[in-house]
């Protein structure tokens, strides 16, 4: 039987600082086990612990059975780089030395070279390599509708970043492996991708580790719930062995029963403290008194050195403000505007204090609507430059986008893509500034950060924060920026509960213009507009969400 043990695992961050403390839960075959948490908690690091990338401080991870793993980001420079990354091992080692093989033939056409490359074949068919390119041709074909020989050089940045997670998945599920370690999966996935991960990972029965934010997901597919719940001493973890559908009550349930252990732990030694004070005071005068007052002192040293039950896990306070600013009545208006190669063209309007859903299926432009956007427009005025110095790619299009009198478009980027940040820390970035923001003294842009719960990340690179902390930070630029009109791009794929919660609550009372690319079904009931990008390459406007858009139908 396939199973993976998590046993008392820690890990203290290179600086000293407890990470993780005692965390323990299985997975075993069949089993659905979902890793929650709050963004920058530890589920990534003990993700990279189980599959080795990481050493513990104490435990250890045991497995029976092979897995599959898929990473946060999706690696690999082409489609065929992109489906080694997730084969087994053994492919993987048999395709490098294969590519060896090649290039050393290639570059001397000796009788050793040939036999090198015999030999590599040979290895290759023996690893099971022929059988993974006809799985691999399953995929591709799912995925993207293409034979696995048409696109196997294709480049990766070619790809929606849900045609890449799909193909990572297909390959995966599909796959040999007995158990699978996904980190937010569901990421960069169209509602119809996600119905399908829903019904895959419920009718596979393989055993799967998995994390995500994602709520209808989680309520469809989690079988036991794995909490990391932050601490002082290290994050420790909480499982609730059911659903989601009963896990927040059973939470409530947990937090109340904490509440009444630390009280009556409270009341316990305020009492023995009482005791021992008295048969001190009677002590002094009474020498039949001592060895009771040395009993009391004896029975409250041992209480406190068993400590006090488990701490209530610390409440978080994430406080998003972004204030935005007045603009034209019309924010808006796209005039036959079409996206070459995209969509068909189409006209559109947005007022001032607009919330516009931009829904559909992934590759079918919505990115780039956004990224058109997020340059001004088609002429933008010297009013209407974006509020980042986050380059923006040229949109190829024909018609006219034209935002109103003083909106300022604000860009969050889908899948981290910032590199105006990498190399940078949250402090340094904060406190230069830019030509559209001013810069910040330190304590004012520590204050900043710990509203966004990343005061303790200051001195971090971009580069190396969570994918939900990066998150955080790209809105607080947003925030401090002074942006009239957000152009968010999957705001919601990488944040926690509770930080998806907050930036809710911060748009409801954002003075300004809102177009979100998302295929979060939670998120969306806050939109008023849904602006569909539909299958047939026709764009229009829905008065209700529609999530039953297929990939755009054209020539691949």
């Amino acid at each position: 039987m396939a199973h993976l043990d998590i046993n008392s695992i820690s890990y203290s961050l290179p600086d000293g600082r407890p990470l993780l403390r005692d965390v323990s839960f299985t997975v075993g075959d069949g089993q659905r086990l979902a890793l929650i948490g709050a963004n920058g908690a530890g589920k990534t690091t003990l993700l990279r612990i189980v599959t080795g990338e990481l050493t513990p401080t104490e435990g250890a991870v045991t497995r029976a059975g092979s897995m599959g793993v898929l990473r946060q980001f999706v690696t690999g420079s082409t489609v065929h780089e992109l489906l080694l990354s997730v084969a087994p091992a053994a492919i993987r080692r048999a395709a490098k030395k294969l590519t060896r093989a090649e290039d050393q033939m290639l570059e001397h056409d000796t009788e050793e070279a040939q036999m090198a490359y015999a030999l590599a074949v040979t290895a290759w068919g023996d690893a099971g390599g022929y059988e993974a390119e006809v799985l691999w041709d399953t995929c591709t074909v799912a995925a993207l509708g293409i034979p696995f020989e048409r696109c196997r050089e294709r480049a990766v940045s070619t790809l929606s970043g849900g045609e890449q997670k799909r193909l990572a998945l297909e390959a995966l599920l599909r796959g040999p492996d007995d158990l699978l370690m996904l980190d937010e999966p569901d990421n960069s996935l169209d509602v119809p991708g996600k119905r399908w991960l829903e019904d895959q990972l419920r009718a596979s029965g393989k055993g799967v580790l998995y994390v995500s934010h994602d709520r209808e997901l989680l309520a469809q597919t989690a079988t036991s719930i794995v909490t990391l719940e932050v601490g002082s001493a290290g994050n420790s973890a909480w499982i609730h062995s059911g659903g989601f559908g009963t896990y927040h009550r059973s939470r409530e349930q947990r937090f109340d029963r904490l509440d009444e252990l630390r009280r009556r732990w409270d009341e316990e030694h305020a009492k023995l403290r009482r005791l021992v004070q008295n048969y001190k005071q009677k002590a002094a005068y009474n020498d039949g008194m001592a060895s009771r007052y040395k009993a009391a002192q004896t029975r409250l040293a041992k209480f406190e050195q068993a400590g006090p039950p488990e701490e209530q896990p610390r409440e978080r306070r994430l406080q998003m403000r972004l204030a935005g600013g007045r603009t034209g009545k019309r924010a808006l208006v796209c005039d036959a505007v079409e996206l070459t190669g995209l969509m068909l063209p189409f006209d559109f309007e947005a007022w001032y204090g607009d919330r516009v859903a931009v829904l559909g299926s992934n590759g079918s432009g919505k990115s780039h609507f956004l990224r058109l956007l997020a340059a001004g427009g088609t002429d933008p005025e010297a009013d209407q430059e974006p509020v980042t110095d986050l380059p923006v790619e040229p949109v190829p299009h024909t018609g006219k986008a034209k935002l109103g009198a003083r909106v300022r478009p604000g860009w969050f980027v889908q899948n981290r893509h910032r590199p105006d940040l990498v190399g940078r820390t949250l402090l340094d970035i904060l406190h230069r500034g830019d030509e559209h923001r001013s810069g910040m003294q330190r304590e004012q842009a520590s204050r900043a950060l710990a509203r966004y719960e990343l005061d303790k990340q200051a001195e971090q690179n971009f580069d190396s924060l969570s994918g939900g902390q990066q998150a955080r930070f790209q809105v607080l630029l947003l925030e401090l920026g002074g942006a009239t009109m957000l152009l968010l791009d999957e705001p919601t794929d990488n944040l926690d509960l509770e930080s998806a919660e907050a930036l809710q609550q911060a748009l409801r009372s954002y003075e300004g213009t809102v177009l979100a690319v998302t295929h979060d079904r939670w998120f969306t009931r806050d939109f008023s507009r849904f602006l569909i990008f539909g299958s047939d390459g026709t764009v229009y406007e829905s008065p209700e969400p529609v999530w039953e858009e297929t990939r755009v139908a054209r020539e691949r």
